[in-house]
């Protein structure tokens, strides 16, 4: 049994921040980032002046996922957009943005990203790609430094957030890396290596967030695990379609590779051509099943792809949207163990997580209350992270 989840009608909380402030916000930038025709700045406008006054409307496009949004949204209807659970609230909305920018009618705008201006400036020279050459740059030598080096620019990585403007810097190198452990709640890297020894020659699968430079890292994570034969395959799940607006989609991640590539940075090149060789060879595969971009908790993961998950020495799950999926959007209590809260997921797992959502679990007792008196924002302000793994049965 799950807790009451978090709704955005709760006063003062992030969630209502999020629709009353950020979401409008967000598709004020789409407008002014792109060259749509007035018909379409007009759906946007329509969408905001819905979201900040109005009641929730149905998809009412010809599309194929219209009969489940029409299943799923059917109790949520006429509704205002601050009366209902908060991670649906933002999925749905980042549907009805698709249908707003016509992202699947046949035609000019058919499967164009609303957000790929915001995406495609970190893949500027001294964006994205600087940032990971700083890290590989002074990467430690021997396997298991080198590892939490990584672990921890990936988890970092997070803060580079597209829908947060005031989020916290990426990482600078790994010097950077170290002096962040103060701001690392819970750092299980140890014993997340130390499993993956164990089951070494396995299949690892990482559920993706952010593209950029979250995704730089994440890419550079999955070269060590396959480049060190800890890993014999990495499964990397992105979105189908755009998503929390900096969610990374195959199209993405074949962008980063190709940025990599053309860096004059000698450290990247070769990292680009052995993704590359490893893609083609299928030892990275790229997947983008479509329950990523539903308003489910991964409680509710569809057989095809729990099966899939389950065969996995390792799930590596990135970010904080989907570490709300994990352990359910709840009010939880802080010191609610991580293991027991995750028992339902298919196979060991790690999270990584850059603090940005008023939800946390498998702290110490006293821990919550002493960085509330530090920082009242500790819980979404991104400064702070967590590295949580959960070995399955084994260790509940």
């Amino acid at each position: 049994m799950l807790p009451p989840v978090i709704r955005t009608s709760e006063p003062n909380s992030w969630a209502r921040h999020t629709f009353e402030t950020r979401i409008p916000r967000i598709l004020d930038d789409i407008v002014a980032t792109n060259d749509y025709p007035p018909a379409i700045v007009a759906a946007l406008r329509d969408l905001r002046a819905e979201i900040v006054a109005g009641t929730i409307q149905p998809l009412r496009e010809d599309a194929p996922d219209r009969d489940f949004w029409d299943a799923h949204a059917r109790e949520h209807i006429g509704k205002t957009w601050l009366d209902v659970p908060w991670y649906w609230a933002e999925a749905f909305c980042y549907r009805r943005v698709l249908e707003a920018v016509r992202y699947f009618e046949a035609g000019a705008f058919f499967q164009r990203d609303p957000f790929a201006p915001l995406k495609r400036a970190e893949l500027a020279p001294d964006r994205a790609p600087r940032a990971l050459a700083r890290v590989l740059t002074h990467l430690p030598d021997d396997d298991a430094h080198a590892f939490r080096a990584l672990v921890h620019a990936s988890l970092w990585g997070n803060r580079v957030d597209l829908s947060m403007y005031d989020i916290a810097a990426n990482p600078q190198d790994a010097a950077a890396l170290e002096r962040e452990r103060a701001n690392l709640l819970v750092d299980d890297t140890a014993r997340v290596f130390a499993h993956l020894l164990a089951r070494r020659g396995e299949p690892v699968d990482l559920i993706g967030d952010n593209a950029g430079t979250e995704l730089a890292f994440d890419l550079a994570l999955a070269d060590f695990l396959l480049r060190a034969e800890i890993a014999s395959r990495i499964n990397l799940h992105l979105k189908p379609q755009p998503f929390f607006v900096s969610d990374a989609m195959n199209r993405d991640a074949i962008e980063m590779l190709d940025a990599l590539g053309r860096s004059s940075t000698s450290a990247l090149r070769p990292l680009a051509q052995r993704l590359a060789q490893s893609l083609d060879a299928g030892r990275l595969a790229l997947s983008d099943h479509p329950f990523w971009v539903t308003g489910f908790f991964f409680h509710a993961l569809p057989n095809d792809l729990r099966a899939l998950l389950a065969r996995a020495a390792l799930v590596i799950v990135k970010g904080d949207a989907n570490y709300r999926r994990l352990v359910g959007d709840c009010h939880w209590e802080p010191t609610t163990p991580f293991a027991s809260v995750v028992a339902h997921f298919p196979a060991p797992v790690v999270a990584l997580r850059a603090l940005k959502a008023e939800l946390i679990v498998g702290l110490r007792a006293g821990d919550a209350e002493r960085l509330r008196a530090e920082d009242a924002a500790w819980m979404t302000n991104g400064t702070r992270g967590v590295v949580q793994f959960n070995q399955g049965a084994l260790s509940i």
